[in-house]
């Protein structure tokens, strides 16, 4: 198992909400040294006044400067990538923009950690990444795809490369959580299509199942946690009871359902009891090193329309909850 004793970790994007969180989380382990490294030097600023732990450290940089990113790793033996530009419209119309940051930025991290003897990364990814037909998860899959053949390349050195591939993150900063409370006190919530499903998983859930491969992984895997779908309109429901349902049409660059697992990939795929390994198709991958799993059924596919677990407008009520934002109380 993986120690995390006396290592220095390295946080990209983590002013942003999983960064956040997993910092917390993290400076529970007897770490040596946490950086954060982000563009924002405002957030960084009030995450310090925050974050008053004497192994905290800030550093201003952006993933798309490789120069940067070869001073920030210097020392460091982890690294958690969750830098990117993430918001679907956004990309669609600065496409270019997307690409440096999402891809670009994945290649230099790479690059940087193999040059500089990082230990272990770990890529965050998204549901977007299966099947894109967005701009955002096309750039996320490249991501991905970078992230695991980056094991090909790091020839004698220890640096080992995994990914971790997860759904909508409940009240992140951006999600539709915050968006919908908003928006109730208009007496109306816009919703794209009655028929939209999508994956659903919190904040702590997410960073431990990082934390959980970052002591599990070989080097080439992406790691999928197996979690609830949900259906928009049951969660304006949950949220907001009284408010009329505007349908307004899919925008640009949406899905009806997200996957995260295809019909391609669960063929080299392999299921736990609450995650799956996505293996990958290189000759230096060793199936044998991992434990247990077992081998997905033909034609099989994860998908949030068609997953086994579902979240009822109580439990989507009560997950709100937990985020203390005030939600209505009215039957449903």
């Amino acid at each position: 198992m993986y120690n995390l004793k006396n290592k220095t970790i390295l946080v990209t994007g983590g002013t942003g909400s999983f960064g956040k969180k997993f910092i917390k989380r993290i400076l529970q382990y007897d770490v040596k040294k946490v950086i954060v490294f982000s563009r924002d030097e405002l957030k960084q600023y009030e995450m310090a006044q925050e974050y008053t732990d004497p192994r905290m450290r800030f550093f201003i940089g952006d993933v798309r400067d490789k120069e940067r990113l070869y001073r920030a790793f210097d020392g460091v033996d982890v690294v958690i990538h969750a830098a990117a530009l993430k918001h679907v419209g956004a990309c669609e119309y600065n496409p270019f923009e997307a690409v440096k940051t999402n891809i670009h930025g994945a290649q230099n991290i790479i690059e940087a950690a193999i040059d500089r003897g990082v230990e272990r990364v770990i890529a965050l990814s998204t549901d977007k990444a299966a099947a894109p037909v967005n701009l955002y998860g096309a750039t996320k899959l490249a991501s991905d795809k970078l992230f695991v053949a980056g094991n090909s390349y790091v020839g004698d050195k220890e640096t080992k490369f995994a990914v971790v591939r997860y759904g909508n993150v409940v009240g992140s900063r951006g999600s539709v959580v915050p968006f919908f409370l908003k928006m109730k006190e208009t007496g109306s919530l816009p919703i794209t299509d009655e028929r939209m499903t999508r994956f659903w998983i919190t904040l702590d859930q997410g960073v431990q199942f990082v934390i959980d491969n970052l002591e599990r992984m070989k080097g080439g895997e992406i790691f999928v946690p197996k979690i609830p779908s949900m259906r928009v309109v049951d969660l304006a429901q949950a949220i907001a009871p009284e408010c009329e349902l505007d349908f307004v049409g899919i925008r640009p660059g949406e899905k009806l359902h997200e996957a995260m697992i295809t019909e391609d990939d669960a063929r080299r795929t392999l299921e736990y009891e609450d995650y799956f390994i996505i293996q990958p198709e290189f000759p230096w991958w060793n199936d044998q090193e991992i434990n247990g799993g077992k081998p997905l059924p033909d034609g099989f596919k994860y998908t949030s329309d068609t997953n086994d677990e579902w979240l009822t407008v109580e439990e989507l009520r009560a997950l709100v909850e937990d985020l203390n934002q005030p939600i209505a109380k009215q039957g449903v």
